[in-house]
């Protein structure tokens, strides 16, 4: 028995390594070429909110000075039963012609549904190129716009960013929070540079009118009350349509949830839609996943029988060298170099979360959005 645990030992490592090296390594080890791109179209952004006001009057004002000359905020009030319609209404008076409001009444057939709130606000769009952001997120600078529009071309038509956290001291909970938010980052952008891109974040996307309306927008996952960004981009992307803007100023920052419980309700509703992928991409990040719980699983065991152990022990080290590699390069590209040190103690933490997650959403599916 411990000699089949051994060989299977071995058969995770080289699945892990093939991922580490020929997956990550591709976008970690790659150097960053930011365009000098000559793209001055004009750019509608896109700001979905509900119950947001409090967020909304410290971030409009980064919006609006922006240094791009020519964009509108599209600002979608969905729903809410606090002072967001009022906090636009303000703003847009002092800006008439620069901020264009949405105000989503509920529809009975898409109760409580981003989508249809985020389809309403397209449709209102004035210009083809759009670009997304959430209401609890801020620009990295005043470049946002310029940074992440600048891979529109022909044929780029949707174009991933990253949506960082911000850093709160002396807390696991936002180490962890950034870190899986880190390592979910390498992986979209990983699969997007070898050409199979299968998902972005909502808190910096964009993409073409007519990409979206090309496909009716997102009435194949309508009734998925989640997936307003990554079910769409796995829909919609391909090797041609799909490129990465990964230059700090291109980056934005949300606030980080403050408790687990509010976390863990976030997480579960990220893996209940990440099972509405398609087959292939749930194929490859089921295998990574499943691969790493077995790696450090069987590894365990093997240390507690003491079978091979130095040659366990090496293969341990090995795969930590690799991951601390793919990871300290990742960090230095997308600004989270105080994560590298407690990689392996905050991947096995995440394991564990995510397994448990995982069995809640078995035994009953998450409600709350």
């Amino acid at each position: 028995m411990t000699e089949y645990l051994f060989i299977t030992f071995i058969v995770v490592f080289c699945i892990q390594f093939i991922y580490y090296i020929f997956i990550f390594g591709f976008f970690s080890f790659n150097k960053y070429k930011p365009l000098t791109s000559n793209f001055d179209q004009p750019v509608s952004v896109l700001i979905c909110a509900k119950n947001e006001a409090q967020n909304l009057s410290k971030h409009l004002p980064l919006y609006l000075d922006q240094d791009y000359k020519n964009f509108e905020l599209v600002l979608i009030n969905d729903c809410s039963t606090d002072a967001t319609l009022e906090i636009f209404r303000k703003f847009k008076e002092e800006n008439p012609s620069q901020i264009k409001i949405v105000d989503v009444i509920a529809n009975e057939q898409f109760w409580g549904s981003k989508k249809y709130a985020l389809t309403l606000g397209i449709k209102a769009a004035s210009y083809e190129h759009l670009l997304f952001t959430d209401a609890d997120c801020k620009p990295g600078s005043k470049n946002w716009i310029k940074e992440m529009t600048s891979f529109f071309n022909e044929k780029k038509q949707l174009i991933l960013g990253y949506g960082a956290y911000e850093k709160v001291e002396n807390s696991l909970l936002n180490k962890l929070i950034r870190f899986e938010t880190l390592v979910t980052a390498i992986q979209y952008f990983s699969y997007s540079k070898i050409g199979i891109p299968y998902m972005g974040v909502g808190r910096n996307l964009a993409y073409t009118k007519t990409k979206f309306f090309s496909v009716n927008g997102f009435i194949n996952h309508m009734k998925i009350k989640s997936g307003d960004d990554d079910l769409f981009i796995n829909q919609i992307a391909t090797k041609t349509n799909t490129t990465n803007c990964i230059s700090p100023n291109s980056f934005t920052v949300s606030a980080p949830k403050l408790t687990f419980k509010e976390w863990i309700q976030q997480k579960r509703r990220h893996v209940s839609t990440a099972s509405h992928y398609k087959n292939f991409h749930k194929l490859l990040l089921g295998l990574f996943y499943s691969t790493q719980l077995l790696f450090w699983t069987i590894s365990l065991i093997l240390f507690t029988t003491l079978y091979q152990w130095q040659f366990v022990l090496i293969l341990v080290l090995v795969r930590i060298l690799i991951q601390y590699s793919i990871i300290w390069t990742s960090a230095k590209k997308l600004n989270e170099k105080d994560l590298v040190l407690l990689a392996p103690f905050l991947e096995i933490f995440l394991i564990v979360i995510q397994m448990s997650i995982f069995i809640k959403n078995l035994i009953s599916k998450p409600t709350h959005w």
